[in-house]
């Protein structure tokens, strides 16, 4: 397949695909038995790679950037994709898990805690029940130790998973894909809070405030203490830096 268009906002690559685009990849990439992975990107994930050099290389090298955030769409269209769309996590994973059931393919899940992993997976179970879940784990929250990744990494692939769900949180879960390619035998694909809003362990924003940006909000109102550094401060930054950037495109 092509690669989908794209265009640099504040030096990340942004990828103007949409869900059909996306969940059509990474199924044909599973068919393949590539190793590769899926960052979902917001505006933490570019502030980040703004922040270190490392995680840039990371988001440089995924094999599909999406527009999670909205203002990353509103930025494609101002950059000359005016079709670009949203392409959310936790909806890219009802997709893809669809598309997995239809197909045959062995899904896995890394992330979350147990307790809403568990229910994650009973959950997914109940709606697809072709779907084939061959593998899930909900990590320490401390770094894994070498035994421990290497356990890690052969039950993913003794259970033939062919897609794999990453709930680990931005940066870390696009740190461990990027570092997990080719010893991964998969299409790894980092869905941020998807684990817990899936389950039902945490509330999703309406549909309104997911439409015209104001997503944030909803989190930071229900995750104050988590999230107030990364919107309060990172946000305003972000629309200082994509506005500067807007112009220094037009006056040239």
């Amino acid at each position: 397949m092509r690669p989908p268009e794209h265009r640099s906002i504040l030096g990340v690559r942004i990828d103007a695909t949409s869900y059909a685009d996306a969940t059509e990849r990474v199924v044909e990439w599973a068919r393949q038995h590539r190793s590769c992975y899926v960052c979902c990107a917001a505006v933490n994930n570019i502030m980040e790679a703004r922040r270190s050099p490392d995680y840039r290389v990371v988001m440089d090298e995924a094999d599909l950037v999406t527009t999670d955030g909205m203002p990353l769409v509103w930025m494609l269209r101002a950059l000359g994709i005016p079709q670009a769309t949203r392409v959310y996590g936790p909806t890219l994973t009802r997709l893809v898990l669809k598309a997995a059931a239809d197909a045959g393919m062995p899904v896995g899940f890394y992330g979350g805690t147990e307790a809403v992993l568990a229910r994650l997976v009973a959950l997914v179970r109940q709606r697809f029940p072709e779907l084939q879940v061959g593998y899930a784990e909900a990590p320490p929250f401390r770094p894994p130790t070498p035994e421990e990744d290497r356990r890690t990494t052969q039950a993913i692939h003794d259970a033939g998973v062919r897609i794999l769900f990453v709930g680990l949180g931005s940066p870390k879960q696009d740190g461990w894909m990027h570092a997990h390619k080719d010893s991964v035998q998969a299409v790894m694909i980092g869905v941020g809070a998807a684990f817990d809003f899936l389950a039902g362990a945490k509330p999703q924003a309406p549909e309104w405030m997911q439409s015209s940006g104001l997503e944030w909000a909803f989190r930071l109102a229900t995750e104050p203490r988590r999230l107030a550094r990364r919107y309060l401060t990172q946000n305003p930054k972000f629309v200082f830096l994509a506005l500067a950037q807007l112009l220094r495109i037009r006056t040239i």
